[in-house]
Protein backbone atom coordinates (compact mmCIF):
# COMPACT_ATOMS: atom_id res chain seq x y z
CA UNK A 1 0.00 0.00 0.00
CA UNK A 2 2.79 2.11 0.62
CA UNK A 3 4.00 1.85 -2.58
CA UNK A 4 0.78 2.95 -4.26
CA UNK A 5 0.68 6.43 -2.35
CA UNK A 6 4.52 6.77 -3.23
CA UNK A 7 3.31 6.17 -6.56
CA UNK A 8 0.12 8.74 -6.48
CA UNK A 9 2.30 11.82 -5.30
CA UNK A 10 4.92 10.71 -7.86
CA UNK A 11 1.44 11.57 -10.37
CA UNK A 12 0.55 14.65 -7.98
CA UNK A 13 3.84 16.25 -8.47
CA UNK A 14 4.51 15.35 -12.30
CA UNK A 15 0.51 16.03 -12.75
CA UNK A 16 1.68 20.01 -10.88
CA UNK A 17 4.42 20.48 -12.94
CA UNK A 18 2.61 20.50 -16.39
CA UNK A 19 0.01 22.80 -15.83
CA UNK A 20 2.57 25.31 -14.58
CA UNK A 21 4.56 24.39 -17.32
CA UNK A 22 1.75 24.72 -19.93
CA UNK A 23 0.58 28.20 -18.21
CA UNK A 24 3.99 29.75 -18.71
CA UNK A 25 4.19 28.82 -22.06
CA UNK A 26 0.87 29.95 -23.26
CA UNK A 27 1.09 33.37 -21.19
CA UNK A 28 4.87 33.76 -23.40
CA UNK A 29 4.10 32.18 -26.62
CA UNK A 30 0.17 32.74 -26.99
CA UNK A 31 -0.22 29.14 -27.64
CA UNK A 32 -3.18 27.64 -26.30
CA UNK A 33 -1.72 24.66 -24.63
CA UNK A 34 -3.04 25.26 -21.26
CA UNK A 35 -6.33 25.81 -21.81
CA UNK A 36 -5.97 22.43 -24.06
CA UNK A 37 -4.95 20.63 -21.19
CA UNK A 38 -7.54 21.57 -18.83
CA UNK A 39 -10.03 21.24 -21.78
CA UNK A 40 -13.19 19.00 -21.05
CA UNK A 41 -15.51 21.22 -23.56
CA UNK A 42 -15.74 17.61 -26.11
CA UNK A 43 -16.95 15.34 -23.09
CA UNK A 44 -20.77 14.69 -23.38
CA UNK A 45 -22.34 16.35 -20.36
CA UNK A 46 -19.69 17.32 -18.54
CA UNK A 47 -18.31 19.71 -21.30
CA UNK A 48 -21.62 21.27 -20.76
CA UNK A 49 -20.49 22.64 -17.16
CA UNK A 50 -18.20 25.46 -16.94
CA UNK A 51 -15.40 24.85 -14.11
CA UNK A 52 -13.20 27.00 -11.95
CA UNK A 53 -9.80 26.36 -12.70
CA UNK A 54 -8.73 24.73 -9.71
CA UNK A 55 -11.57 21.95 -10.78
CA UNK A 56 -9.99 21.59 -14.23
CA UNK A 57 -6.80 20.95 -12.51
CA UNK A 58 -7.94 18.56 -10.44
CA UNK A 59 -9.35 16.59 -13.49
CA UNK A 60 -5.96 16.70 -14.49
CA UNK A 61 -4.80 15.63 -11.59
CA UNK A 62 -6.59 12.79 -11.24
CA UNK A 63 -5.73 11.65 -14.81
CA UNK A 64 -1.36 11.90 -14.00
CA UNK A 65 -2.52 9.94 -10.81
CA UNK A 66 -3.96 7.07 -12.88
CA UNK A 67 -1.19 7.38 -15.60
CA UNK A 68 0.76 7.02 -12.65
CA UNK A 69 -0.60 4.12 -11.56
CA UNK A 70 -0.24 2.59 -14.79
CA UNK A 71 3.21 2.79 -14.83
CA UNK A 72 3.49 1.34 -11.16
CA UNK A 73 1.14 -1.81 -12.39
CA UNK A 74 3.77 -2.41 -15.35
CA UNK A 75 6.73 -2.06 -13.16
CA UNK A 76 4.94 -4.47 -10.68
CA UNK A 77 4.52 -7.09 -13.49
CA UNK A 78 8.01 -5.78 -15.34
CA UNK A 79 10.25 -5.28 -12.65
CA UNK A 80 13.90 -5.72 -14.42
CA UNK A 81 12.06 -2.63 -16.83
CA UNK A 82 12.23 -0.35 -13.86
CA UNK A 83 16.00 0.38 -14.60
CA UNK A 84 14.77 1.43 -18.17
CA UNK A 85 12.03 3.70 -15.95
CA UNK A 86 12.77 6.97 -17.19
CA UNK A 87 13.08 6.35 -21.16
CA UNK A 88 9.86 3.98 -20.40
CA UNK A 89 7.51 6.71 -18.97
CA UNK A 90 8.48 9.39 -21.14
CA UNK A 91 8.32 7.89 -24.65
CA UNK A 92 4.78 6.27 -23.08
CA UNK A 93 3.34 9.76 -21.62
CA UNK A 94 4.51 10.68 -25.30
CA UNK A 95 2.55 8.29 -26.80
CA UNK A 96 -0.26 9.43 -24.49
CA UNK A 97 0.07 12.68 -25.35
CA UNK A 98 -0.02 12.25 -28.93
CA UNK A 99 -3.35 10.11 -28.96
CA UNK A 100 -4.91 13.05 -26.98
CA UNK A 101 -3.90 15.38 -29.36
CA UNK A 102 -6.14 15.12 -32.04
CA UNK A 103 -9.40 16.07 -29.44
CA UNK A 104 -7.97 19.89 -29.73
CA UNK A 105 -10.14 19.40 -32.84
CA UNK A 106 -13.23 18.79 -30.40
CA UNK A 107 -13.52 22.38 -29.26
CA UNK A 108 -13.28 26.18 -30.69
CA UNK A 109 -10.93 27.28 -27.55
CA UNK A 110 -7.81 25.30 -28.35
CA UNK A 111 -5.02 25.16 -30.60
CA UNK A 112 -5.64 24.22 -34.15
CA UNK A 113 -5.04 20.57 -35.04
CA UNK A 114 -2.61 21.62 -37.57
CA UNK A 115 -1.13 23.98 -35.31
CA UNK A 116 2.63 22.54 -35.48
CA UNK A 117 4.03 24.67 -32.42
CA UNK A 118 1.22 23.88 -29.61
CA UNK A 119 1.80 19.99 -30.96
CA UNK A 120 5.58 20.48 -30.08
CA UNK A 121 4.95 22.44 -26.87
CA UNK A 122 2.62 19.29 -25.98
CA UNK A 123 4.86 16.69 -26.92
CA UNK A 124 7.47 17.98 -25.02
CA UNK A 125 5.49 19.21 -22.19
CA UNK A 126 4.25 15.25 -22.04
CA UNK A 127 8.12 14.28 -22.39
CA UNK A 128 9.00 16.21 -19.01
CA UNK A 129 5.98 14.74 -17.22
CA UNK A 130 6.85 10.78 -18.03
CA UNK A 131 10.86 11.99 -17.16
CA UNK A 132 9.54 13.35 -13.64
CA UNK A 133 7.75 10.05 -13.54
CA UNK A 134 10.63 7.86 -14.97
CA UNK A 135 13.26 9.12 -12.06
CA UNK A 136 10.94 9.08 -9.86
CA UNK A 137 10.22 5.13 -10.06
CA UNK A 138 13.74 4.49 -11.55
CA UNK A 139 15.04 5.67 -7.64
CA UNK A 140 12.23 4.49 -5.58
CA UNK A 141 13.17 1.92 -3.40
Amino acid sequence: MKRILWAVSYGLIGGLILPFLFKWIEYATGEKVYTFLLNVDYIPIVGDIAFPEWVEVFFHLIVSIAVALGFYLLFQLRPSWKKRALPICAVGSVIIGIALFPTTALSDRTPELTDGLAFLYWVLGHAIFGAVLGIFFKFEK
